[in-house]
């Protein structure tokens, strides 16, 4: 048994076209509706440019195999953030400039890493991962 990579995040709001405009227009994730019996009222997936959806965005009254109690909004408990492996540095800083997000960078210089901490609207803690980039 091994475990192979991080398949995706669930994020559950109660700003479904909101959040999925966010993640479309900072990280060129493509939007597109969950399979059934998810509708596209209530589910929203983000897909990456190799066509793998890495976040999948729920609405309140989403129906789920495993329910728990959520408070859209609130920290993400004992979740801290959420890292993402991206590329074009520079073009997510003019995004996040131009989107008017709080952000903070940082820099891992032994090992080249550029990173950009930045929240969602839900308040999800971002933490984008530039490698030698």
């Amino acid at each position: 048994m091994q475990v192979n990579a991080l398949d995706h995040v669930n994020i559950i709001t109660d700003r479904l076209d909101e959040t999925a405009r966010f993640y479309a227009a900072l990280l060129d994730l493509e939007r597109r509706d969950a399979p059934p019996p998810l509708t596209p009222a209530n589910a929203q997936w983000m897909y990456d440019a190799g066509g793998k959806a890495i976040i999948h965005i729920n609405s309140t009254d989403c129906p789920r195999a495993y329910d728990r109690a959520v408070e859209p909004g609130a920290l993400t408990g004992a979740v801290h953030h959420v890292a993402l492996n991206c590329s074009g540095y520079d073009t997510v800083m003019d995004r996040i400039a131009g989107m008017g997000l709080d952000h903070q960078v940082n820099l891992v210089e032994a090992i080249g890493l550029r990173q950009i901490f930045t929240a969602d609207p839900n308040n999800v803690l971002l933490e984008l991962n530039f490698f030698g980039d």
